[in-house]
């Protein structure tokens, strides 16, 4: 039912842009990150900082992973990799910086000459631009004379030929000593279990061949300096094997790798990755967009803020994926509101996870009878009698988190007839008669909801609300850890704000005196006097001379050239023809879905601009689109950059793939318009919304929705673009949900009114404590966001956690979510923080950083709290500080903690410390890209 009133207001909002943008303007009196264009309550540890310094060992973390579905992302957390390269391609080593990867370099065939050997096995490779090679002849802990002289003359068989090539030896430790100048690292597989395939059992390495072996691995590291590795086994489920025999092997002198007899979990040793993905299970109905799926657009919001990406599957097109599991997968959420298809095999299926130890949140139904055996197996009680009628339930007990943002009235007609077990604990318990039930509850396995008390649709008002506090149930159900959170909405403690604008309306004339044109009184009362970053986009049908006004384009574009040559100004297209229902697009073919389907959705005209003689073709809406503005309208040295979908930006995976290929990013959907009047967090997007499994294939949402939904459509009162800065105080505080983006189209600059709206919402956001970026920065941050690896080193004691992130070249700012604050001492490339709403900011220096987070004490290390600037090549050494730094718009730095410090600029000394120990700098900069970069020293005493 919410679907069906969602796809009318989205089609009454399509519609009424296509009449303002056709009737307007006739009046003549809108990835990956992997290949990107390039870029410009938790109670914190209270162990001794000593306790966790980084360790003075230089050995590399490995991981080794044998599978197709090569986890990428999160393996980029260690610093050696090895795959297997009949299995999965090498990685893309830039987007992974930090981690050399190696292939496992299969040496068991026993019949070769070692040039032979080399020839067959490491010159494809080598070729393949693999560097890196762990040599393998699946040999056991001890081998035999023979194995040991082949694996010997192999190895000084690949060196004499591959001189630069770093080799690992699995094994033979008997001759290791005799190759180490031809090694990088000595592997030692088993060292205390290993796996019998033929019995399905694990056994363990005799005490006495593990203690030769230790003695050997030892006598590698002292006498010739060689890392030394450990690689173990546990069953792919026990988590807790695998970080105990981990830490065992780690104490032991060894860097270990704990891993699944198959080799392809993403394993423990030193350091442990924290899983961020969440699998969402769903059962959309025919043909409904997956923006549209309470999945994506209520419940991924508050999975986003935790930290964790959402992965979307739908159960009644099957079959379900096989490889969840703990190692990289944070928990399944189950959103499901209709019938399942096959609810036996999508029972067997949840259950075995659960049985594997995923954790699982029930919001809306289970999708399957809960019967006998399968309460047994949740740990819930059927209730016995008959479910009464006529009889109203009341509240018997409910937790905090339940009543949220409204209280369903109870209705008996609801229960599903469960009670949680004496394992669990209910959230809210009904009573009707002698009949007792629990609609919600925590049990072992996680935690359930049931309609109505999750997203709860008042329908007649087309308005939804959370009737449990979304955060704290699945931060509960889904026993999520507390970890740093990459963030996309600050940096440097500021909150980032960026404007996009959407062609639409550029052709219509402005109803004032002074000027022709809306799109030029924007050009001279907002782009030109407003210096922040912004991203003006056209639609070629209505500015260009091949579309609806050819009479008027020579102006048109003359206006379009000279916004796009401002220096605040990137590039961006909003399509040809301005497509208003992207769902009409055929996923597969990229051809305009037509016939009866067509009819349903209101016809020809509704699809979009009726330009003369066109005929719907993706290409011409994306890469012609492009083209034309790169050959007519954009200056010397820039070009489009960005795309920014239309209509109802349901933009489907094809089209997104499509954007990728030109070389541009894309942007737009997500409707964000929480406000006074629908004060809900269901009014609060997601950053976006995978579409596919590729990188490719996610689409990015605009952080905040544009003035046509705060103008009624656009139909009045044309003010209403004021609104905005309701939604940007709301999701903003008490937590921060989103970053401040100024979205709206140019036929804001029609009116006086909604002229002057947008004037008083930059004037507004321009007061507050923001940092403006490019709207592709912003972007590039999002893409950054799904990939930021998360581990964690725990200490010897297991008291204390230092963390290790890996970020991406954009995203530089995490949000720890508890108590204390980096200990900035024996932090490595952490430039500061600064409390905020939701929790304390954490300001990378770099890509990469590591850090423990203890309670705050006094300490005279210096560090960075606040920045409206970008803060890059971060280097401390003692007190003193060093960084290049450079922002758009009023760029400034401060530096706390800094008594008895002074500050320089580019060389020019700018002050010393106030009395409360604070550094300021502010740095010239302009909105034009590559920002202006300054060298910025903090010198201390």
């Amino acid at each position: 039912m919410f679907g069906h009133w969602v796809r009318r207001t989205q089609a009454v909002v399509a519609g009424s842009l296509r009449a303002f943008v056709m009737l307007a303007a006739m009046s003549p009196a809108g990835l990956a990150l992997a290949a990107a264009p390039p870029a410009p309550s938790v109670t914190a540890a209270s162990t001794p900082i000593a306790a966790m310094a980084p360790s003075s060992s230089t050995v590399p973390d490995i991981a080794l992973y044998y599978g197709r579905d090569l986890p990428v992302n999160a393996l980029q957390s260690f610093d050696w990799v090895v795959v297997d390269p009949t299995q999965a391609s090498l990685p893309d080593a830039s987007l992974t910086p930090h981690t050399t990867w190696f292939a496992r370099l299969d040496a068991r065939d026993t019949v070769q000459t070692p040039e032979a050997f080399v020839d067959a096995r490491v010159a494809p490779l080598w070729a393949q631009g693999y560097r890196n090679f762990l040599v393998d002849d699946g040999a056991p802990l001890v081998a035999d004379a023979d194995s040991d002289a082949r694996m010997v003359a192999r190895v000084k068989a690949v060196r004499a030929r591959y001189a630069d090539a770093r080799l690992v030896l699995r094994n033979h430790l008997g001759v290791a000593s005799s190759l180490a100048p031809e090694l990088a690292g000595v592997l030692a597989d088993g060292l205390r279990h290993r796996y019998d395939a033929r019995a399905m059992i694990f056994v363990d390495t005799p005490a006495d061949v593990q203690q030769s072996a230790l003695d050997q691995l030892k006598a590698l590291r002292e006498q010739f300096h060689l890392p030394t590795f450990a690689m173990d086994y546990c069953a792919s489920a026990d988590v807790t094997c695998r970080r105990n025999t981990a830490r065992a092997l780690d104490q032991s002198g060894v860097r270990a790798f704990v891993t699944d007899p198959d080799v392809q979990t993403v394993g423990v040793g030193r350091i442990e990755v924290m899983p961020r993905k969440v699998l969402m299970v769903q059962a959309p109905g025919d043909g409904e967009p997956i923006d549209l799926t309470t999945g994506a657009r209520d419940i991924s919001m508050p999975l986003n803020y935790l930290g964790y990406d959402v992965q979307y599957v739908d159960v009644n097109k099957g079959p379900m994926p096989a490889n969840v599991r703990t190692d990289r997968y944070a928990g399944i959420v189950v959103s499901i509101d209709r019938n399942v298809n096959n609810a036996g095999a999508w029972r067997r299926w949840l259950l075995a996870r659960i049985h594997d130890g995923m954790r699982v949140a029930v919001i809306g139904q289970f999708g399957f009878p809960i019967d006998q055996q399968t309460a047994q197996v949740l740990g819930l009680e059927r209730v016995a009698g008959t479910v009464p009628g006529s009889v109203v339930p009341s509240v018997v007990s409910k937790a905090p988190m339940i009543g949220f943002e409204i209280m369903p009235t109870p209705d008996v007609r609801d229960a599903l007839g469960v009670r949680v077990g004496p394992t669990g604990q209910p959230l809210l318990r009904l009573k009707a008669g002698t009949y007792t039930y629990d609609m919600a509850g925590m049990l072992p396995w996680g935690g359930y909801t049931l309609n109505p008390y999750g997203v709860t649709s008042l329908a007649g008002i087309e308005q939804e609300r959370w009737a449990i506090q979304p955060i704290d149930f699945l931060r509960q159900a889904l026993a999520l850890p507390p970890m740093p959170v990459p963030d996309v909405t600050t940096e440097n403690g500021r909150r980032l704000m960026f404007v996009h604008v959407d062609g639409d309306g550029f052709a219509s004339r402005a109803e004032f005196p002074g000027v022709d044109y809306g799109s030029m009184a924007l050009y001279e009362q907002i782009y030109t006097k407003y210096p922040v970053p912004t991203t003006l986009s056209v639609i070629e049908g209505e500015v260009g001379a091949k579309g609806l006004y050819p009479q008027i384009s020579p102006r048109l574009e003359e206006i379009a050239r000279k916004m796009f040559a401002l220096p605040n100004v990137e590039i961006g297209t909003h399509t040809f023809s301005h497509p208003f229902n992207l769902e009409q697009i055929n996923q597969t073919t990229g051809e305009r879905i037509t016939g009866k389907a067509n009819k349903e959705w209101g016809g020809d005209d509704a699809f979009s601009l009726d330009i003369p003689n066109y005929k719907f073709n993706l290409d011409r809406e994306i890469q012609g689109s492009i083209d034309y503005i790169n050959e007519r309208l954009a200056p010397p040295g820039k070009k489009v950059v960005v795309l920014q979908w239309p209509g109802d930006a349901q933009a489907p995976a094809i089209a997104l793939r499509k954007a990728w290929a030109a070389g541009v990013l894309s942007i737009n959907g997500g409707d964000t318009i929480i406000t006074k009047t629908n004060n809900s967090w269901t009014n609060i997007a997601p950053y976006g919304v995978e579409k596919g499994r590729l990188p490719t294939e996610f689409q990015v949402y605009a952080a905040v929705m544009d003035e046509n939904v705060y103008t009624n459509d656009w139909l009045g009162p044309y003010y209403g673009y004021t609104r905005v800065l309701e939604t940007f105080a709301m999701t903003d505080k008490p937590i921060r949900f989103k970053a401040v983006n100024l979205y709206y189209h140019m036929y804001s600059g029609t009116k006086v009114a909604s002229l002057n709206a947008l004037k008083e919402v930059y004037n507004a956001v321009l007061k507050q404590p923001v940092f403006p970026i490019f709207t592709t920065e912003y972007i590039r941050r999002v893409l950054d966001w799904r990939r930021v690896a998360v581990a964690r080193e725990v200490s010897a004691d297991g008291s204390a956690t230092r963390w290790r992130v890996r970020s991406g070249a954009d995203l530089r700012e995490m949000r720890w979510p508890g108590e204390g604050v980096p200990v900035m001492e024996t932090s490595d490339d952490v430039a500061g923080y600064l409390p905020g709403p939701g929790g304390l900011y954490i300001h990378m220096g770099g890509d990469a950083a590591e850090f423990s987070i203890a309670p705050k004490r006094a300490e005279r290390t210096p560090y960075v709290d606040e920045a409206a600037g970008f803060i890059r090549d971060f280097q401390r050494t003692g007190r003193n500080l060093s960084f290049r730094f450079g922002g758009y718009y009023k760029p400034f730095v401060s530096v706390a903690n800094a008594a008895g410090c002074r500050i320089s600029v580019d060389g020019v000394a700018k002050g010393r410390a106030d009395g409360a120990g604070r550094l300021r700098a502010d740095v010239s900069g302009v909105a034009a890209k590559p920002v202006v970069m300054h060298t910025v020293g903090v010198d201390c005493e």
